[in-house]
C-alpha cells in the first residue's frame, strides 16, 4: 500500500471513529435526559445501566447508523481535500480516479466487515440484555396478553387460543385441529389450558376430542382434565415481532423455517430482519461511492452543501427503506427485493456520479 493510500486510509478511519464517537456521545446525554427518571424512580442499579443497557445501546445503535456516519464522514474529509486541491494535486499527478477510490474501499470494507459480524452475531445477544433492562426499568408494561392466536405447529396441524397469558403460561378456549390435507380427522377443545414447566406436559381442563374416520363417523370423548405433549412451546403463543432482534442468524434461519410450517403472519418481518443484517454492511460501499463523487468537485457551497447534500441523500434512503420494507410486511411485496430496491436504487445514482466526477 502507498504512503497516499495510507494518508487517504488514515483519514478516512479517524474522521468516521471521531465523529460515531461524538454523535453516540450525544445520543447517550439525550437518552440520560429522558430516562432518568425512571432510572430512579425504579431503582436502577448503576451496574445495570452502564453494563446492561449504555454499553449495548452503543453497540446498537453504532452498528444501526455505521453506514451514514461512514457517508458524512467522507464526504467531511474528502471536502477538505477538495477545497485545499489536494484532490487536483492527485489526479493531474497520475492518479486515476479509479484508482483514488482503492484506500476508501478499504476503508468502507473494514466498517462493512465489522458491521456485518455485529449485525449476525453480536447484537442479537446484547440485544436481549437491553430489551430486558428497558422491559424491566424503562417500559411501562411488557406485552403479557395475547389474543386470538392462531398458529400451524406442523402440517396440517392448527392450534387457536383466544386469550393467553405468557407470564402464567395458560389461556382459556384453547382448540387443537388435525388436517389430512382438507379433511378434518380430529379436533381437540378445552375450556383452559396451562404449561407445566417440570414434566414439560400441558394440562387441559373440560376437553372434549373429536375423532373423525374416513367414513365420515365421529366418536366423541370428554375429559375433565388431561396432561399430553403438544408439539408447541409457550414461546409459541407469545412470540411477538421485536424477538427476531434477539437472535443470531443462524437460529433466526431455523425460526423462519418453523414460522413458515406455522404459517406465522409475521414471517415477512423475520425474513426482512434477516436481510437487512446484510444489507445495511454492503450499503457502506454505495454511500461511500456517492459520497467521494460528490465531494471531489468544488462548488460554490463548499463543504457545507455537500454535508447539507449528504443528510438529504440519508434522509431519501432511509425513507426508500421504510417505504419498502412496510410494503414487504403488510403487502405480498418480496422481502428480498424490498431490502435491496435502496441499495440498488442508491448504486445506480452513484454510477451516475462516479461517472460525472472531474477526473
Amino acid at each position: 500500500m502507498k504512503i497516499l493510500d495510507l494518508y487517504i486510509l488514515k483519514k478516512f478511519l479517524s474522521t468516521f471513529f471521531v465523529s460515531i464517537g461524538l454523535i453516540l456521545m450525544i445520543a447517550v446525554v439525550f437518552d440520560i435526559s429522558e430516562k432518568i427518571e425512571d432510572f430512579v424512580n425504579k431503582g436502577a442499579p448503576m451496574k445495570e445501566i452502564i453494563v446492561d443497557h449504555y454499553l449495548n445501546f452503543l453497540v446498537y445503535y453504532g452498528n444501526l447508523f455505521s453506514s451514514m456516519i461512514v457517508f458524512i464522514s467522507t464526504i467531511f474529509f474528502t471536502s477538505r481535500m477538495t477545497a485545499r486541491t489536494e484532490l487536483v494535486a492527485i489526479l493531474t499527478g497520475g492518479v486515476s480516479f479509479r484508482r483514488l477510490l482503492f484506500p476508501y474501499f478499504i476503508g468502507a470494507t473494514l466498517v462493512a466487515a465489522i458491521s456485518f459480524v455485529l449485525s449476525h452475531f453480536v447484537i442479537p445477544t446484547t440485544n436481549e440484555n437491553r430489551l430486558a433492562f428497558e422491559w424491566k426499568y424503562i417500559k411501562d408494561k411488557k406485552q403479557e396478553r395475547f389474543q386470538n392466536v392462531h398458529k400451524q405447529l406442523l402440517p396440517g396441524h392448527i392450534a387457536f387460543i383466544a386469550n393467553y397469558n405468557a407470564n402464567r403460561m395458560s389461556g382459556y378456549q384453547f382448540t387443537y385441529e388435525h388436517f389430512d390435507g382438507n379433511r378434518l380427522i380430529a379436533r381437540m377443545e378445552s375450556d383452559f389450558i396451562r404449561f407445566d414447566s417440570l414434566t414439560g406436559k400441558w394440562r387441559l381442563d373440560n376437553v372434549v376430542t373429536r375423532l373423525i374416520t374416513k367414513e365420515g363417523k365421529e366418536s366423541l370423548t370428554i375429559d375433565r382434565r388431561i396432561d399430553t405433549i403438544l408439539p408447541m412451546k409457550p414461546s409459541d403463543l407469545s412470540m411477538i415481532v421485536y424477538n427476531a432482534e434477539m437472535m443470531p442468524t443462524p437460529q433466526l434461519n431455523d425460526f423462519i423455517e418453523a414460522e413458515k410450517i406455522r404459517g406465522s403472519e409475521n414471517v415477512n418481518y423475520f425474513v426482512i430482519e434477516k436481510y437487512k443484517r446484510t444489507s445495511y454492511p454492503v450499503a457502506t460501499y454505495i454511500l461511500v461511492l456517492i459520497a467521494l463523487s460528490l465531494s471531489s468537485k468544488k462548488s460554490r457551497g463548499g463543504l457545507g452543501l455537500n454535508i447539507a447534500i449528504g443528510l438529504a441523500i440519508c434522509v431519501l434512503y432511509i425513507f426508500f427503506m421504510q417505504i419498502s420494507t412496510t410494503f414487504a410486511t403488510l403487502g405480498n411485496f418480496p422481502p428480498l427485493l424490498a431490502v435491496w430496491i435502496p441499495n440498488i436504487l442508491f448504486a445506480g445514482i452513484g454510477v451516475y456520479l462516479y461517472a460525472i466526477a472531474p477526473k
